[in-house]
């Protein structure tokens, strides 16, 4: 099937699963931007003197190109937050669209390194003076950590949809301005996740890190096997995320990648080699060429089905293999073993060097379904060379 018969097929299952929750009163009700901005303004109108230093509202319409320069003005060890609302939409028919968390960037000064956040809000220090950049990002992908962009300004117009950001730069610490949003109430709950989500600290599990220019995320935890045996656990609903972790390993005949998981439920709802469908959970393992070869468990998809991603930005990079298919299994650990070696030759078409990086891969941005599963005893082996990712 060809991608644009499957992108039709795919649109049409999509189109009747969208109107069918519409009628059952099942779908999401569109964001009241305006009762946002209400409700925060209130809500800031009741704190004390002293707290806050200034604040802007930014409203940035989903075709805006980065960087929007806010204004706001940082000294050194100066705090700013941002509190965010909107949708940036794909497509408003299938209801396909991102949040704040996934669309909203910043950055310090006119060279300064990007930033995101795993929610709708983010606090950022100054460590030099300058002027607080907002920037949209999907569908674009950034090209390094200033945020020079892949793609031009024309990108954006293949979407729809506004941003509203509330731009607030404290007079003390972000900590003391948040604790006092909500003691006044913190109307949105914004006040109460950002200060969550500060005290997090690093949301990476040790050893690994996020794909930056994907951004960070709160989606893989540690855990442990039914044996107690260390585990990656994964939870993902309207998000997405790659967790990497560097292995470097010769890619040589009988070079394998073996591994166990669990997967309890698939975040897709149809077939996964379409855009408006690519939601998945898989492993994968990058390559010294800068490709990667992901192994995939599908909702309906044949095993031994392969494809190069359908997404704009990765489907030069990135090959998705097929190895369990349909809902026999899901919530029962299985052991995976893939010869690496004669797979990339077979789906990448040469030898794509040797093995930099393993990677876990969530996935369920586009129909916000929710996926959970978990990951043991990642190893790389070719005889008795050995290499334990997990």
């Amino acid at each position: 099937m060809t991608g644009a018969l499957t992108d039709l097929l795919v649109a049409a299952r999509l189109g009747l699963h969208v109107m069918s929750h519409r009628l059952r009163g099942k779908g999401e009700p569109a964001l009241d931007l305006d009762a946002f901005e209400r409700d925060m303004e209130r809500a800031f109108s009741s704190l004390p003197a002293g707290v806050v230093a200034e604040r802007v509202w930014v409203r940035m319409p989903a075709t805006e190109p980065p960087w929007r320069d806010t204004g706001v003005a940082l000294q050194a060890g100066e705090e700013v937050s941002l509190f965010a609302a909107g949708r940036t939409y794909v497509s408003r028919p299938l209801d396909v669209w991102v949040t704040p968390k996934t669309q909203l960037w910043a950055r310090l000064g006119e060279r300064g390194t990007i930033r995101s956040s795993s929610r709708d809000t983010n606090t950022l220090r100054a460590d030099t003076p300058g002027n607080l950049y907002l920037g949209n990002y999907f569908p674009n992908d950034w090209k390094d950590a200033t945020g020079a962009r892949i793609h031009g300004d024309a990108v954006y117009q293949q979407v729809t949809g506004e941003m509203r950001v509330l731009v607030v730069r404290w007079c003390e610490s972000a900590q003391a301005g948040l604790d006092a949003l909500v003691a006044v109430g913190d109307p949105c709950g914004l006040a109460s996740s950002e200060r969550e989500r500060l005290s997090l600290g690093e949301v990476a599990p040790a050893g690994w890190h996020y794909l930056w220019h994907l951004g960070e995320a709160e989606i893989f935890r540690p855990c442990e096997d039914p044996s107690g045996a260390p585990a990656l656990c994964c939870d993902v609903q309207g998000d997405v995320a790659i967790l990497q972790r560097d292995a470097p390993f010769p890619l040589r005949p009988g070079t394998e990648l073996s591994w166990r998981w669990c997967v309890d439920s698939l975040p897709g709802l149809f077939r996964e080699d379409s855009a408006a469908s690519h939601d998945y959970l898989s492993i994968a393992v990058e390559f010294g060429n800068g490709l990667d070869l992901t192994y995939y468990w599908s909702r309906a998809l044949p095993v031994g089905t392969s494809y190069w991603c359908p997404l704009p930005n990765w489907k030069h990079r990135e090959h998705h293999v097929v190895i369990r298919s349909g809902a026999q299994g899901l919530g029962v650990w299985q052991g995976e073993r893939r010869d690496l070696h004669a797979d990339a030759l077979r789906y990448l078409g040469s030898h794509p060097g040797d093995v930099v990086r393993v990677w876990l891969i969530a996935v369920s941005l586009f129909n916000r379904e929710p996926g959970a599963c978990s990951y043991a005893d990642i190893r790389l082996r070719n005889g008795g060379e050995e290499l334990s990712v997990l």
